[in-house]
């Protein structure tokens, strides 16, 4: 089993680069992880935080944020199947709303390993609550913190404040160097009474209490080669069509490209 204590600063995201040359006191984010091998093919992982920030702005609520913080992550590979499963709650208040918020996802595939190009299939399920009513005192938005849009798509449009995104997703490896991958997905919000928001928890104005749950749907496509230990590129297209919540708010229909050459040293 091992243990990690952190306390990071505002200014820096954990296990990335700082986003600025100096932190400040606007958030702090600070926390203690456990990891347990549960086997040769399975981990448990288990992590309390505490995430605090000035001047948080929900739709229905606003002010000083703290969120205590509870996740648990079950992960492995066996036998051609994959999984990682992970529920996280958070407790704390924004103001003087109390936040009762969770979230859950699992992600799951099967690599066909004597077929050329080792084609692996997979199902990933993300769901987050949002909040249901405007004067009941509890704030139910879920915050993902310091989110990484790559764990969906670099091109989507909102994050997993207040969703239920079921997604399916095929990739493969012609060789060692060469992945390339597939996928589509759905997106649903939790409630039309809250907003649906982008980041970093912003809310779009226009999306609450119009529209349906229905926020979009978007096809994938990525591929990345490894020229060299130290240099890597990729390419990606997401289409990404917008539901009628977004629709109401002025949103589109898109087409996001992106290329990437990234070299370390």
């Amino acid at each position: 089993m091992a243990f990690l204590w952190a306390r990071q600063p505002a200014g820096r995201i954990p296990g990335r680069p700082p986003v600025d040359d100096r932190s400040t006191r606007d958030i702090r984010f600070s926390g203690v992880r456990a990891e347990r091998q549960l086997s040769d093919w399975m981990q448990l992982t288990g992590y309390y935080a505490l995430y605090q920030r000035r001047n948080a702005l929900y739709l229905h609520a606003s002010g000083e944020e703290d969120r205590h913080i509870l996740d648990m992550r079950l992960a492995g590979a066996h036998s051609g199947f994959d999984w990682d499963v992970e529920a996280m709650g958070q407790l704390g208040h924004v103001g003087r709303a109390d936040v009762r918020a969770w979230a859950f996802g699992a992600r799951t595939g099967y690599t066909i390993r004597d077929v050329v190009w080792s084609p692996r299939i997979g199902l990933q399920f993300d769901a987050a609550s949002g909040d249901r009513r405007a004067d009941d005192g509890n704030l139910g938005t879920f915050n993902p913190l310091f989110s990484k849009r790559l764990l969906f798509f670099p091109g989507r449009s909102h994050w997993l404040h207040q969703s239920c995104a079921p997604q399916a997703f095929a990739d493969s490896r012609p060789n060692q160097e060469f992945d390339l991958l597939a996928g589509i997905g759905l997106l649903w919000r939790q409630t039309t009474k809250d907003a649906v928001y982008v980041l970093p928890s912003v809310p779009v104005l226009g999306t609450a209490g119009r529209g349906t749950s229905w926020t979009g749907a978007y096809a994938q496509l990525r591929a990345d080669y490894r020229f060299a230990s130290n240099l890597t590129g990729s390419v990606e297209a997401v289409r990404y069509d917008v539901g009628s919540d977004l629709q109401f708010a002025g949103g589109k229909d898109s087409i996001f490209f992106r290329s990437e050459l990234k070299f370390s040293w």
